[in-house]
């Protein structure tokens, strides 16, 4: 889904980079056939490695983060969710000219989880809510909170103020600036979460879910993993799911008016920043915020067309 660079500063890999780290590191690897890996991911490029695995590098300074924090927690949390997740088999370390700390992951076999590719998706919404309940439900005692290595991923909403209307104010002339803005400023005005962080996954849409024979089967890329308000985890009922199928995924979560709200802003900030970021260089995420910013509108009264992009921070 990507073409060429997402970030100016990313580091550039390639199959002959991952073969070289695999010889020094892990040579009884290095052998497997090695081919890239499509992704609507932003930080991290991936190779497949044989029919079993997959090598993941982190391609910009801001994602280096994310591997100690995989490699410590998902083995820990796997086996307390109900959908599959990535599992590592190990971790690399810096060589062949690449800097930075990197992962080999089980495989898992499946497709996004589009919505066209699921067989029922009110029956894919309320599977979903399994997984975030089971999730939110895991004792979160010495997670990692909101910070650089997630993207804040589970602060108050709040704290994406400044973020969000710059990334509405660079849609102008392609965005409805008022309702996008009086959708965020709805948001904003629900109470702040008060009770204690939950487990988050943090980045929950089509993307980062997979699919097998039509039923939600994995959710992967857990680089926005830590714990927060749980609101961020409500993402997927605008990222993926219509105003058919948000119902699905509400009712067994029994979220709180509030914390729906908040969610509706996380779905609409993450469109809006995302958008124009990614629309040049990853189409399938820019596809994604535009279907965000499209549902979180309309769930707030607005049928404002969605825009095409120009420039704005990361998400």
């Amino acid at each position: 889904m990507t073409t060429g660079k997402m970030h100016a500063d990313e580091i550039e890999t390639d199959v002959g980079l991952v073969r070289r780290l695999l010889a020094a590191q892990f040579p009884r690897w290095a052998r497997l056939p090695i081919a890239p890996v499509p992704s609507a991911g932003t930080d991290n490029a991936l190779y497949r490695l044989g029919d079993d695995m997959v090598v993941r590098l982190p391609r910009i300074h801001w994602a280096v983060e994310q591997v100690d924090k995989e490699q410590r927690w998902l083995p820990w949390l796997a086996p307390r969710l109900p959908l599959a997740v990535p599992i590592p088999l190990a971790a690399g370390a810096p060589g062949a000219g690449y800097p930075w700390r990197w992962s080999v992951y089980r495989w898992l076999d499946g497709e996004n989880a589009t919505l066209d590719r699921l067989a029922d998706p009110c029956q894919a919404a309320a599977d979903l809510a399994g997984f975030v309940a089971a999730l939110h439900a895991i004792d979160a005692t010495d997670g990692p909170p909101p910070g650089a290595h997630n993207s804040w991923r589970g602060v108050p909403l709040a704290a994406r103020d400044a973020e969000t209307r710059t990334a509405i104010a660079a849609l102008r002339g392609a965005l409805d600036m008022d309702a996008a803005t009086a959708a965020w400023e709805a948001a904003l005005a629900a109470p702040a979460w008060e009770g204690p962080p939950v487990w988050l996954h943090g980045d929950l849409h089509a993307g980062n879910l997979l699919a097998r024979e039509g039923r939600l089967s994995a959710a992967i890329d857990f680089g926005c993993l830590g714990v927060g308000d749980p609101a961020c985890d409500l993402l997927p009922a605008w990222t993926l799911f219509t105003a058919a199928t948000r119902p699905a995924f509400r009712a067994p979560l029994a979220v709180d008016d509030g914390t729906w709200a908040r969610g509706r802003g996380w779905a609409l900030s993450f469109g809006l920043i995302a958008l124009p970021y990614y629309q040049d260089t990853n189409p399938g995420l820019a596809a994604i915020a535009r279907h965000a910013i499209a549902e979180a509108l309309l769930d707030n009264g607005s049928r404002a067309a969605i825009p095409d992009a120009t420039s704005s921070p990361r998400p």
